[in-house]
C-alpha cells in the first residue's frame, strides 16, 4: 500500500435509464493496476478529442478518473483523460501552474497550503472514519486520552526523554495531527519527536514495535479497525470531525479561461457515474478486496470510511456557504500550525460552481424519477442519505463517566464578574468562538463536559455552588449558539486545583471544555 491508503465509503450502484453508466471502480491507494497512457495535447478544435491531464495519486476515491470504462464515456463526448500519479503535493500544484497539467485532485488543506493557479470546480469525497489518531495503550496501559498523554509527556520530559508521534507526511494523517495540535490543549507537536513516514502501514508498524518510543500514531483503514481489535485506544477519528478532510477537484486558470465547456462535460460524465453507483456495494467491496489484496471484512471497513459527494450535494456546498466555512476552518488550522500566513480573505474566489450546475441538474432529474418508488435512494442521490442525525439523548451520568478525548484549547478566557456567574463581554465573545470549534465535532459520537473550578478562597460551599452555576451558564451560552451536542455542567469548587500553582491563585478559577466519546 502507498501513501494515503484511505478506504471508500458505501457508494450507490444504480443502473437506470437516461444513459447512466453503471459500475464504478474504487481501489485502495497502492493497488493501482496501471496508469492510463497518453500525453497532454493542448491542440483543440470543436471536432477534435480534447486531451486533458489530471494529477492525483492512488487513493481509491480518485480511481474513477483512471477507469477504462470512464475513459470510454469521455471519448463519446470528445474528451480524453490522462491520469498521472504525483505524490509530491507541492509538485502537483507546480505542474498545474506550468501548464503541464489541466486539473488535479487533492485534499482541501493541500489546496490551501500550496495555492495553485486554479480553482476548485468539483468536490469528490470526505472521510468519515477513514483516518484516526491511535494511542499506544499496549505499551502505556494508562494512556487512554489526550489528558493521559499530556501527563505521560511531562513525566518523560522530566526524565530527559521525548515521546514520538508517527504519521504519513503530506497526507490527511498529517492534517489530522495538525487538527489535534491546534484544537486540544493537551497535545503540542513540538513536544514530540515527529516521525514522518511514507505510508500509514509504517506508522502502524512503529506503534506496535516495542523498541520504538511511539506513543501516538495517525493511521487509516484497515489499520484503524485492527488497532481497535488489538486493544489500542482510538482517541479521535475523522468520523468525530466528518467535514475536516475533504477531497476536491481543481482546474487550472488556463483551462477555465480557454475551455470551460470541457470542465462542464468532464464533471457531467464523472457525476453520472457516481449517480449510477447507488445500489450494489457488494460489487465494489469485491473489487476493493481484490485490488488491495484485502480480506473481505477489511474491504468492508474500507467501504465505510469515505462519503462521496453527489453533484447536487457538491453544488449546494458551493452555493450555501458550506465550502466557504470549510475553507475558513481549514485555513485557521493551517495558520495556527504555521503552514499559512493568514486565512483566505475571499474564500469565494477559490472555487466556482458554474461548472457543476449541469451535472447537478442531471442528478435532480434522476431524483425526480426515482423518488416516487424509492425515497431513500432519492435522498442519497441528493446527498442526504449520510447526513448526521440529531444527537442521541444521553444520560448525564453516562456523559460524566464517558471516555475522555481531551480538553479543547480555549482561545481567550471564559471570564465572569468577580464572585458571580455573570459572563463578562470578553467571556461571551470567547464562547461564541468556542461554539464554532465544537461545531466541527460529530454530536453522534462526541459529548461535552463543562467543568467549573474556583480558587481556594472564600467559603467552600459557596465556591462549590458558584462553580456549578458558572458551568451551567457556559452550557446555556453554547446551546444558544445552536449546538446539538449533549452537554453536562459540573462544578468542582476548588477540589481539583492545578498543580504548581497556589490554591488561592486567581488562575485556579477556570472552565474546562472537555470532549468525551459517547459512541
Amino acid at each position: 500500500m502507498s501513501k494515503r491508503d484511505n478506504p471508500v465509503v458505501l457508494v450507490l450502484a444504480l443502473v437506470v435509464t437516461l444513459g447512466l453508466i453503471g459500475g464504478g471502480f474504487w481501489i485502495l491507494r497502492g493497488s493501482l493496476p496501471g496508469l492510463i497512457s497518453g500525453g497532454s495535447d493542448q491542440t483543440d478544435t470543436s471536432r477534435e478529442t480534447k486531451q486533458l491531464t489530471i494529477l492525483g495519486d492512488t487513493f481509491s476515491g480518485y480511481s474513477t478518473f483512471r477507469s477504462p470504462e470512464f475513459q470510454q464515456v469521455l471519448q463519446e463526448v470528445g474528451l480524453s483523460l490522462t491520469y498521472q500519479d504525483e505524490f509530491d503535493q507541492a509538485q502537483r500544484a507546480q505542474l498545474l501552474n506550468q501548464g503541464k497539467a489541466d486539473l488535479f485532485v487533492t485534499t482541501l488543506d493541500q489546496f490551501l497550503k500550496h495555492q495553485p493557479q486554479g480553482k476548485i470546480v468539483g468536490l469528490i469525497d470526505r472521510t468519515v472514519g477513514a483516518d484516526a489518531v491511535v494511542l499506544n495503550t499496549k505499551k502505556y496501559p494508562r494512556l487512554k486520552s489526550l489528558l493521559d498523554l499530556d501527563k505521560l509527556v511531562q513525566e518523560k520530559q522530566s526524565q530527559g526523554k521525548n515521546l514520538s508521534i508517527a504519521y504519513a507526511g503530506d497526507t490527511p494523517s498529517e492534517y489530522l495531527a495538525l487538527v489535534l495540535s491546534t484544537k486540544f490543549e493537551a497535545l503540542d507537536l513540538s513536544d514530540f519527536e515527529v516521525k514522518e513516514v511514507a505510508d500509514a502501514s509504517e506508522a502502524w508498524q512503529m506503534l506496535r514495535d516495542p523498541n520504538e518510543n511511539v506513543a501516538i500514531a495517525v493511521v487509516w483503514e484497515p489499520f484503524v479497525t485492527q488497532a481497535r481489535q488489538q486493544g489500542y485506544t482510538v482517541v479521535l477519528s475523522s468520523k468525530d470531525a466528518p467535514k475536516a478532510i475533504v477531497d476536491v477537484m481543481v482546474a487550472s486558470n488556463q483551462l477555465i479561461q480557454s475551455q470551460p465547456s470541457k470542465i462542464t462535460e468532464l464533471l457531467e460524465a464523472y457525476y453520472r457515474r457516481i449517480d449510477a453507483n447507488v445500489r450494489q456495494p457488494s460489487q465494489l467491496q469485491k473489487q476493493i478486496a481484490e485490488d488491495g489484496n484485502l480480506a473481505t471484512k477489511d474491504a468492508a471497513t474500507v467501504l465505510q470510511g469515505i462519503d462521496f459527494f453527489s453533484a447536487v450535494e457538491a453544488r449546494d456546498w458551493m452555493r450555501d456557504g458550506t465550502l466557504e466555512k470549510r475553507i475558513g476552518s481549514t485555513g485557521a488550522v493551517l495558520v495556527l500550525a504555521g503552514e499559512m500566513n493568514q486565512v483566505p480573505q475571499n474564500p469565494q474566489e477559490l472555487f466556482s460552481s458554474q461548472f457543476i450546475n449541469k451535472a447537478a441538474s442531471n442528478t435532480e432529474t434522476l431524483i425526480e424519477l426515482v423518488r416516487a418508488d424509492n425515497a431513500e435512494l432519492a435522498d442519497r442521490l441528493a446527498g442526504k442519505g449520510d447526513t448526521i442525525p440529531a444527537a442521541p439523548k444521553v444520560n448525564a451520568n453516562k456523559v460524566a463517566t464517558a471516555p475522555d478525548i481531551g480538553n479543547l484549547q480555549v482561545r481567550g478566557e471564559v471570564k465572569f464578574d468577580s464572585g458571580s456567574a455573570e459572563l463578562t463581554n470578553e467571556g461571551k465573545q470567547t464562547l461564541v468562538k468556542l461554539a464554532q470549534e465544537i461545531k466541527e465535532f460529530n454530536p453522534q459520537t462526541v459529548a461535552v463536559r463543562v467543568i467549573g473550578h474556583t480558587s481556594k478562597t472564600g467559603v467552600p460551599g459557596f465556591n462549590q455552588k458558584l462553580s456549578q452555576q458558572r458551568a451551567q451558564v457556559v452550557v446555556n451560552a453554547l446551546r444558544n449558539q445552536g449546538l446539538q451536542h449533549n452537554f453536562v455542567p459540573e462544578g468542582k469548587g476548588f477540589s481539583l486545583p492545578m498543580a504548581g500553582i497556589s490554591p488561592e491563585d486567581p488562575r485556579q478559577q477556570r472552565t474546562e471544555i472537555r470532549l468525551v466519546r459517547i459512541n
